[in-house]
């Protein structure tokens, strides 16, 4: 009699399916961090190093898979893409004075904030070299417009920071550029690569938005639900920011008055000495479930965009990620 064979998770079946392909974009990742400078060797490598999830370049490589294009330049475009992720995580970690990142200490935190800063640019211009050698004017229009959007995310929310009376749109349209919009080109430079047509690169974008916006929004989720050990990050590291998230805006919403002070508090002076307190709010209000629900409404319009794709083991991957992104601990 024969044992029955256990069904893989989402995660291991992606996983096994991608580890070749990502090990080739480690193998460009490591070959394009290389620089005569030690001290930009030391840093990019540790925050490289870190690992991650990598769900941009592996949305580069899915997409790519997906719609036919076996070509080289797909894991150059998978490495730049997280070159450019990783650097917004340097500028991120020294705006926020974070402190924890992925389970351990900050670039900026053990190297200091003007190093962090200056290794970030070297990772951007980096993105942008190799960029320019897979020549193709489409491939340098997506990521320079991407990257020019994440800017003004951050800015937007620096401009958001401590304010309370921000609108759930608002705090929207942050993750739209801050987030999601890497998410949304990597998507679309699978496509490009492919040469599909207007309307199926735009179709591979906008899952990349809602996917993208799903993870963001579980992810905030995860700073009032989550626990630091599982987080790799300190909770409550967005109420001692300042940072007006889902959870705190619905809470606001259905809460006492009192409760409404509570928070509004906590976000307007970046207090977390009554964490406990907010969190139980956030819990008694029933916010963790509207945010929960807002996660898996943008995951559902991301499986809802790909529906045109041929059926394939890549296609099936993609709607697994949809799941991912928002049943997760960390």
């Amino acid at each position: 009699m024969s044992l029955a064979t256990a069904t893989p998770t989402p995660q291991a079946a992606i996983t096994e399916l991608m580890a070749g392909e990502m090990a080739q974009v480690d193998a460009v990742i490591h070959r394009r961090l290389a620089s005569e400078v030690v001290l930009i060797n030391q840093i990019s490598h540790y925050i490289v190093s870190a690992g991650g999830k990598r769900l941009r370049p592996m949305l580069v490589l899915l997409f790519s898979r997906a719609l036919g294009f076996e070509g080289p330049e797909r894991f150059e475009m998978a490495a730049t893409v997280e070159f450019i992720h990783t650097a917004t995580l340097l500028h991120d970690d020294v705006v926020d004075e974070s402190s924890l990142r992925r389970g351990r200490q900050t670039a900026n935190a053990l190297f200091g904030n003007a190093a962090s800063v200056l290794v970030g640019d070297f990772l951007y211009s980096r993105a942008f070299q190799m960029m320019v050698s897979v020549e193709r004017m489409r491939v340098l229009e997506v990521l320079a417009d991407a990257t020019n959007v994440i800017a003004e995310g951050e800015v937007l929310q620096l401009m958001n920071m401590h304010d309370p009376d921000i609108s759930v749109e608002d705090y929207l349209r942050v993750i739209r550029y801050k987030t999601a919009k890497l998410f949304e080109a990597s998507a679309r430079i699978g496509a490009v690569l492919s040469g599909s047509d207007a309307a199926l690169e735009a179709a591979c974008a906008a899952y990349g938005q809602a996917l993208g916006t799903a993870f963001q929004i579980a992810d905030d989720l995860l700073d009032y639900e989550g626990t630091t050990a599982a987080l790799g990050k300190n909770v409550g590291d967005d109420l001692r920011e300042g940072k007006p998230t889902l959870p705190l805006l619905a809470a606001m919403s259905r809460g006492t008055p009192e409760e409404r002070e509570l928070i509004r508090h906590a976000i307007e002076h970046g207090e977390v000495e009554r964490l406990e307190e907010i969190i139980a709010v956030v819990r008694r209000t029933g916010a963790l479930d509207v945010t929960r629900e807002a996660a898996h409404a943008e995951a559902e319009r991301a499986r809802e965009h790909i529906s045109a794709l041929p059926p394939s083991q890549f296609k099936d991957a993609l709607l697994r990620l949809t799941v991912l992104a928002v049943d997760r601990t960390s």
